[in-house]
């Protein structure tokens, strides 16, 4: 078994080849010494999405620039449509640009309160799937999102961008009126820098 101590949270100025440093990122240096950031994966604890009218996860740490948003078997009471929003200490409700679409082509639109990812909501059904959220630059972020409805048989995509007013800390699932309450399934989030 081998153990790596970390003695240090400061970074050297010239790192060895093979060396390991700390400094709230994990580094790795090739045997020309150069400094290149190894990404951690971070999985929250998985949420049940059984009731109320949003799901949370805060607390995101500062170094975080991917994260993947997973759904099995959400449903919600009503027919409003599902949406994404990222927030930098609250929820972003404005500035969103993007769009979905479901496979039949049937439910599409444009939306600014949110990233909206599955159209053709009912009461009865569930949605299992996964966005992906990236980091494009400063407090710029991009999403993109694949999610089945299994009750309509339809797969719904959707792709947008928002910019936060400060850095990013926090993901909300909620519907687009913000009444419709959670009633079956789970939400997790992966997240990594």
């Amino acid at each position: 078994m081998s153990i790596v101590a970390l003695t240090s949270d400061t970074l050297v100025a010239s790192p060895g080849a093979g060396q390991i440093e700390y400094n709230g990122q994990f580094y790795g240096t090739d045997s020309n010494a150069s400094r290149a950031q190894m990404q951690r994966l971070v999985l929250a604890t998985s949420q049940a999405s059984t009731s109320g009218t949003s799901i949370d996860f805060t607390g995101l740490p500062a170094w975080v620039k991917r994260i993947t948003v997973m759904f099995n078997g959400v449903s919600t009471s009503g027919t409003s449509l599902l949406m994404a929003q990222l927030g930098s200490g609250s929820a972003t409700t404005s500035g969103y640009v993007g769009t979905f679409i479901s496979s039949a082509g049937v439910t599409s639109g444009q939306f600014s309160s949110g990233f909206v990812f599955s159209g053709n909501n009912g009461a009865a059904d569930f949605r299992n799937g996964t966005l992906i959220i990236t980091n494009l630059s400063g407090n710029t972020w991009n999403e993109m999102g694949i999610v089945v409805n299994t009750a309509a048989a339809q797969l719904s995509s959707s792709a947008g961008v928002v910019t936060l007013s400060g850095t990013l800390d926090r993901v909300r699932i909620t519907t687009v009126n913000g009444t419709d309450t959670f009633d079956a399934g789970s939400i997790n989030i992966l997240y990594e820098g």
